[in-house]
């Protein structure tokens, strides 16, 4: 009966981009405009970005944090896309989206925003920084990657709450990994729910991939190195961050496949982790 739950819940995730605090469109929109190398005009991405007062306001609140030290402030939208990047711009309309679906429904006992956030943020940089060191994957791609790897997690939460609890419960009462309780619960994980969800917003495989797979990376089809590095990040965030999960735990093979030693991958993880340079999403998340 479970199983059947789940296949009914992965036939309504195409309706969760209507819960979004802004058009689904402008997600296509910004992907499209920075997915050729960054060469579109700043002009164009600044245009998507203003059509939506709130989140311009966000964007403009985050150029002009302490993280970025400027010397005088900044005024526009288009402004703003400049001292960001395009990258980082894409990144923060990502996880508004998500802080805007779990402000707009109740989450179930148990379920904290924020070490959730502090996690995926965590896994952002962790990913940023092995790819960085790699040829796995594009370093802002794999950032991105990382902060949505367990959308799915969210979702369920949100939209599937009684669910969600059933499986907390079977995850705490057998010691199971959070991904090994959801296939037992209901015959999926959290990785297939998330990629969908972002498949359905029309976002490129390079992001849905890494997402769908992080706990399978070796079942991934077509090009497995970005979903091992999004595994890799995951468990090695979980151990320097001190946020353990049975189950999980950092894999020397998928490291080798890296091109890395696992001591190597966790030195890469450590440093990325202290540079800090998830700080300021953070606080624009708050």
């Amino acid at each position: 009966m479970s199983q059947e739950r789940g296949q009914r819940f992965l036939l309504d995730l195409p309706a969760v981009k209507n819960d979004l605090p802004y058009s689904p469109d402008l997600l296509t929109r910004l992907f499209r405009l920075t997915g050729e190398e960054g060469l579109s005009p700043l002009e164009a991405i600044a245009a998507a970005v203003a059509e939506d007062q709130g989140l311009s306001a966000r964007l403009l609140a985050l150029a002009n944090s302490a993280f970025y030290g400027l010397q005088s402030q900044v005024g526009t939208v288009g402004r703003a896309v400049a001292v960001l990047g395009l990258r980082e711009v894409r990144s923060l309309v990502l996880a508004l989206g998500m802080r805007g679906l779990a402000d707009a429904r109740p989450l179930p006992p148990g379920f904290a925003f924020a070490p959730y956030l502090a996690h995926q943020l965590a896994v952002a940089g962790a990913a940023r920084g092995l790819a960085r060191t790699t040829a796995a994957m594009d370093p802002d791609d794999a950032f991105t990657a990382g902060l949505l790897h367990d959308l799915g997690k969210l979702l369920t939460a949100l939209y599937r709450p009684e669910d969600w609890q059933a499986q907390a419960a079977l995850a705490a009462a057998e010691s199971l990994s959070w991904h090994e309780a959801e296939e037992r619960y209901w015959g999926l994980d959290h990785g297939l729910i998330g990629g969908m969800v972002l498949r359905s917003w029309n976002l490129p495989e390079t992001l849905t991939e890494p997402v769908n797979w992080h706990h399978a990376p070796l079942a991934a089809p077509g090009r497995p190195l970005p979903c091992v590095l999004a595994s890799l990040a995951d468990a090695l965030a979980r151990e320097v961050t001190d946020t353990p999960q049975p189950g999980i735990a950092p894999d020397p093979s998928l490291a080798a496949l890296l091109g890395l030693s696992l001591d190597a991958a966790r030195q890469c993880v450590e440093t990325a982790l202290a540079d800090g340079d998830t700080a300021a999403l953070a606080a624009a998340l708050a």
